[in-house]
């Protein structure tokens, strides 16, 4: 079965650029080890709930913005597989000091896709 890791992350407004160019680098590591595809989507309409929402799940902050990024693999196993060549790539290596975004409130996860079309 088909297998997706899906990310949100708040990005400042101010970084976009930078969080692009890591994006574009990152796009090529995983597809060069194997992934389907790597997508990634800035927030267009995706207002502030009152209860949730892509703007709450992050804490997402006025001066920032949020990505919604997906990564396809035929299934959980070749997701394993490219992920460990992926964390084990040079091209990646980076202090998270330096990142364009705050990584504690990014939301990821996998997921096994049950319907596609």
């Amino acid at each position: 079965m088909a297998y997706v890791d899906g990310f949100l992350v708040p990005v400042p407004k101010a970084r976009i650029g930078e969080y692009l160019e890591m994006a574009k680098l990152g796009a090529q590591v995983w597809t060069d080890h194997g992934a389907l595809s790597v997508n990634e989507a800035q927030a267009d309409d995706a207002p502030m709930g009152l209860v949730t929402s892509f703007p709450r799940a992050v804490q997402m902050q006025e001066d920032e913005t949020v990505f919604f990024s997906w990564i396809t693999y035929r299934d959980r196993a070749h997701r394993d597989a490219v992920n460990a060549l992926v964390m084990a790539d040079p091209r990646l290596h980076m202090d998270m000091a330096l990142m364009p975004f705050d990584g504690k409130r990014m939301v990821f996860g996998g997921f096994e896709i049950m319907v596609t079309k």
